[in-house]
């Protein structure tokens, strides 16, 4: 994975598109991660809006009505653009819709599909030439109705920098998260993952399908319990497989086969995870955050750049300036959100280029 959205300018709006039988549980994770006040806290804000082709009440899957006050002028205008559920492969979505979605990327600004909501950016013509994903169950339709779009029907999330798409139902909170975390940084997406009470990160190139018996699922939430509180310190697989009783050898299969991914990469991930954090959070030397990462400096620098395409100082000073913006902004009021009548900051369209610079081609 790579910080892709660190070329990208910042989002400060986001709309998701709602349609008659729209997905209840993919409006209620955008909403959950983009929607919520958290600034009192000191967390991001949002201008945050439930957008339709013909605003007024629409029904979910679930049949809970939702009453939709914008169109697709709002989703035009957003920064980052979403659209979740759209579970009718078969029917192409109607031409105003796709339009806007292409409006949004040639303004400059982000789109994400969630689930099979990849069928709508692929209509749209978003798709074509990029890596995607969307739910299992229906990648193998979207590769043959698509032929253009890299579909891989075996990770969590694709990010293409101004494409984001996810598999299917939680997946969709990890590429929510994902963003947040291009954006603002791990520690900002850690504490909304805590207060959804989800994993703080998932990789997107983690398995999307992985059937894991529930006695093992409490195997694999007590190891990184274990390996949290030890980072500091050197941990072999083998010290990882006396943790849940196996034979080393045995125990790498099984991780591998339960997490797509293999024990000492998971290990690295948790460790730059962490490095991420302090990098945020603290003004601690490279030295001494390597040394509470369980790295060397060297090590670190690159781990981190393999892993993210940027270095550690660097990393520090893009989420530290962000930080610092946030705060003011929080304190300043000059925040949206849709949930109440305060002010709304407008849609800055046509300046997509910051403090970050353009993302590079390629």
């Amino acid at each position: 994975m790579t910080i892709t959205g660190i070329f990208l300018p910042v989002i400060s709006s986001v709309a998701v598109l709602a349609y008659e039988g729209v997905s209840a549980f993919g409006l209620g994770v955008t909403s959950e991660v983009f929607g919520c006040d958290r600034s009192s806290d000191g967390l991001p804000r949002y201008d945050y809006a439930v957008t339709a082709q013909q605003p007024g009440l629409v029904r979910t899957d679930t049949g809970l009505p939702v009453l939709v006050e914008h169109g697709l002028d709002r989703l035009r205008a957003a920064d980052l653009a979403i659209v979740v559920c759209w579970d009718m492969p078969d029917v192409i979505p109607p031409p105003p819709v796709l339009e806007a979605l292409r409006a949004v990327i040639a303004l400059g600004g982000r789109v994400l599909g969630h689930c099979t909501g990849a069928f709508v950016l692929a209509a749209a013509g978003l798709l074509d030439g990029r890596r995607a994903t969307t739910h299992w169950m229906y990648a193998d339709a979207l590769a043959a109705r698509y032929p253009e779009v890299k579909v891989d029907p075996d990770v969590l999330y694709v990010d293409e920098g101004q494409v984001v798409t996810s598999a299917g139902t939680a997946a969709g909170i990890d590429a929510c998260l994902h963003i947040l975390r291009t954006e603002h940084g791990a520690a900002v997406a850690n504490e909304v993952a805590r207060r959804m009470v989800v994993a703080p990160h998932r990789d997107g190139g983690q398995a999307q399908f992985v059937p894991v018996p529930v006695d093992e699922e409490a195997d694999l939430a007590i190891l990184h319990d274990w390996v949290l509180i030890r980072l500091r310190e050197p941990i072999t697989v083998a010290d990882m497989a006396r943790q849940v009783s196996m034979a080393p050898r045995t125990f790498a299969r099984w991780f591998a086969a339960r997490t797509g991914t293999t024990p000492h990469q998971w290990l690295t991930g948790q460790r730059l995870i962490r490095a991420q954090e302090l990098l945020e959070r603290t003004d601690h030397g490279i030295e001494r955050i390597a040394a509470d990462c369980g790295l060397t400096p060297l090590m670190l620098r690159r781990h981190f750049a393999r892993r993210f395409g940027i270095s550690p100082q660097s990393y520090r000073r893009r989420f530290t300036q962000t930080a610092l913006s946030s705060a003011g902004e929080a304190q300043s009021g000059h925040c949206g959100h849709s949930r109440g009548k305060g002010h709304r900051r407008p849609a800055q369209r046509g300046r997509r280029h910051d403090e970050r610079g353009a993302r590079p081609p390629g």
